[in-house]
């Protein structure tokens, strides 16, 4: 009988172990999906990939701090936004948010996020999203999905922190109002 493959928080414990065949398999199961996520970000397709790397830099050197008591891939998330939101802090000018759409990613690519997403894509969640202004959208998203500090996401976005708290109130209650009725 097969032995199953490990885990992901298996194989993050041989890295932390200095196991760099571990490190190949987590690139191998993780560096896609990351890519893909942090390219809906940014446009700059380089900086995206840049901050992959350097996630799994990251993770080399400090696999030990993964306490174990989350989604190894939620953690790896973590690190590579926060990696992204780095890079784009040494430049000088803002970068604008991009979004792909999801159904032109291959099924065989999409997170489980992403699958939760085309699944409510014509419900009322979506329609409520969808009721959003563009800037209201980004501003929930970066900090409701992808968990940034209303500074990282400032930073992200271009603005002023005190516009993304802004965006972010003013985002939730329209979604309130569109959920409960279509409230105007």
């Amino acid at each position: 009988m097969e032995e199953p493959p490990p885990s992901d928080a298996d194989l993050l414990a041989r890295v932390g172990a200095g196991d760099e065949g571990a490190l190949r398999e987590l690139i191998g199961r993780h560096s896609a999906w990351l890519l893909l996520r942090l390219r809906r970000r940014t446009p700059d397709e380089e900086l995206a990939a840049s901050a992959v790397q350097d996630t799994f830099v990251a993770v080399w050197r400090n696999a030990g701090r993964y306490r174990g008591d989350g989604d190894v891939g939620a953690w790896l998330w973590g690190i590579a936004i926060r990696q992204l939101v780095s890079r784009l802090r040494q430049r000088q000018g803002a970068t604008p948010v991009t979004q792909q759409v999801i159904a032109a990613l291959s099924p065989s690519l999409r997170s489980a996020e992403d699958e939760l997403l085309v699944a409510v894509e014509h419900g009322d969640l979506a329609a409520a999203l969808r009721g959003l202004s563009p800037e209201l959208r980004q501003a929930l998203q970066v900090t409701v999905l992808d968990g940034l500090s209303t500074k990282e996401a400032a930073l992200l976005l271009g603005v002023p922190q005190g516009t993304v708290k802004s965006r972010v109130r003013l985002a939730k209650a329209r979604m309130r109002q569109l959920l409960m009725g279509g409230l105007a």
